[in-house]
């Protein structure tokens, strides 16, 4: 299905995404793959019950054999006979800065994946395709590295308390005010683990009697964070505005369940970019229902802060929107910044609110001042204020290597998700042999590469991801190319048939929504 939208005149520039229809024999070879993989676990399983096959996996002890488990066998099915046979595709230890190139230790398994035995030899020069470093500040040399080396001298590396107590250094508050400059909002708050930013702090916004309505692809610390609120949560498709509209009728119109009271509150999560799928979220369009309908927006920017926009300021930039239109800004500085932790911005109001009643505001310990500072350094380099043009370099040359990329696979014949702008590039697999075995085959080629299977993604569409980086050049980017058609042709994954079906685009205004087969 390819997206090309000027919806109602709400999009000031192309929106343009693809996502190709699985082809039928694919489809069913790869049910089929899981099937024959299902059935030789059955098969295993009742070999070691019967001790005719050495049983590696975890079980109760047998003194604990009467009581309830605590963890059902069948559970653990997955990890043992699927999982199991392509781990050696995770988890591969590196030791050296995640930049464009990494090295990594050498392990092998001499039992098919249930231990690893490292052999002390070091891969070198890996090309890092896999590390969310967009704009390349993972780095052990140069400003940001020299700043942190200096603030660690100090004040230490760690605060030993809460911000509410003797937690809250000078440093905070200039992250914080910085932070809120960035962005172009009142005022900020800093967290030190981007994961809790959501989790902790989407229960402290709703609770019982409110509505949540997520995106079904979000992330799983929106999906936590709803879940603890003890708010209602409806799921509306993945980037689809009639859904979302629908929901947000319904929920008006009938109210709470049983008292059929109004909501309390209606709270939209969204993402800026999905970082499985590679699509941009639809802004125009959810900020346009969120006013049309008096909700509130929660937008997550953990991966296109610093990636999307001419001055890298996200994905309201990218759309040329205004800040004041998002009630609940959150990004993470784990990944365009090359540090640690997360960020709420918004109006005044909100974070003195989020001060006082946020679990990680309250319970959880301060930031690391070498951390703190890495977040500074980059962004003032972005904003242009160390009095040099790297940063706005940086966000250009990832949008530049993105374009490229995604160029070059498509006419290679690979099935690509997501946006033409996402530096989040999927691409599809689909059967679950090909998972362990394009991770392997690239690792051979010197290319390190993430692939992702279920149950991350639906079950028969396992990709690879591919991540870039203004830290990656072309003859990285040409290596890598060559190296993937290689391994395509070798795997057979040049699935893309080109066939891309225009969906019909609907003016926004539009008040009569009906459920549309894509």
């Amino acid at each position: 299905i390819n997206h090309v939208v000027h919806n109602g005149g709400l999009y000031k520039r192309p929106f343009n995404e693809a996502f190709e229809e699985t082809p039928m024999l694919v489809a069913v070879l790869t049910y089929v793959g899981y099937g024959v993989l299902t059935l030789f676990g059955y098969l295993r399983d009742f070999m070691r019950q019967w001790k005719i096959e050495k049983c590696q996996n975890a079980t109760e002890r047998e003194e604990q054999k009467d009581f309830v488990p605590l963890y059902q066998d069948f559970e653990n099915f997955y990890n043992r006979n699927l999982y199991m046979r392509i781990r050696d595709s995770w988890n591969r230890p590196i030791c050296s800065v995640p930049g464009a190139k990494v090295d990594m230790m050498e392990r092998v398994s001499h039992d098919y994946n249930w231990t690893f035995t490292y052999t002390g030899r070091v891969i070198k020069d890996i090309i890092n395709m896999g590390s969310y470093n967009y704009l390349g500040f993972a780095q052990k040399t140069g400003a940001c590295q020299e700043a942190a080396a200096k603030v660690l001298s100090q004040y230490g590396a760690g605060v030993c308390s809460t911000r509410q107590e003797m937690g809250n250094l000078d440093k905070h508050e200039e992250l914080e005010k910085l932070v809120a400059r960035f962005l172009g909002v009142e005022s900020a708050m800093a967290y030190g683990m981007g994961f809790a930013t959501n989790s902790m702090n989407i229960p402290a916004l709703v609770g019982k009697g409110c509505l949540i309505l997520s995106d079904e692809l979000n992330h799983a610390s929106l999906v936590l964070g709803a879940r603890l609120s003890g708010a209602t949560i409806r799921i509306f498709k993945h980037n689809n505005m009639q859904s979302l509209e629908k929901l947000l009728k319904d929920a008006i119109v009938h109210g709470q369940p049983r008292t059929r009271r109004p909501w309390k509150k209606i709270l939209i999560l969204v993402e800026g970019i999905y970082s499985m799928e590679g699509s941009i979220v639809r802004l125009p369009e959810v900020i346009a229902l969120k006013k049309k309908y008096k909700s509130y927006l929660y937008l997550d920017e953990a991966h296109s802060i610093g990636a999307l926009g001419p001055s890298g300021r996200g994905v309201v930039e990218y759309f040329g929107l205004n800040p004041e239109d998002v009630d609940v800004m959150m990004g993470t500085f784990t990944k365009s910044f090359g540090a640690a932790g997360g960020y709420i911005g918004g109006k005044k109001e909100l974070i003195d609110y989020l001060r006082t009643y946020s679990h990680s505001a309250a319970y959880a310990t301060s930031m690391s001042p070498p951390v703190v500072e890495q977040i500074i350094t980059s962004v003032k380099c972005i904003m242009g204020e160390d009095g040099t043009t790297i940063g706005r370099a940086r966000v250009q040359q990832l949008a530049e290597n993105t374009r490229y990329f995604r160029r070059r696979l498509k006419e290679m014949g690979f099935i690509i998700y997501g946006n033409e702008d996402s530096p989040v590039v999927p691409l599809m697999l689909y059967m679950p042999a090909k998972i362990g075995a394009f991770g392997r085959e690239m690792l051979k080629r010197n290319i390190g590469v993430v692939v992702v299977g279920f149950p991350a993604t639906p079950i028969i569409e396992s990709r690879a991801r591919f991540c870039l980086s203004a830290a990656h050049t072309k003859e990285m980017l040409d290596t890598a190319l060559k190296e993937i058609n290689e391994v395509g042709d070798l795997l057979q994954l040049k699935y893309s048939r080109r066939r891309l079906v225009p969906l019909l685009d609907r003016p926004f205004d539009e008040t009569t929504y009906e459920e549309t087969e894509d």
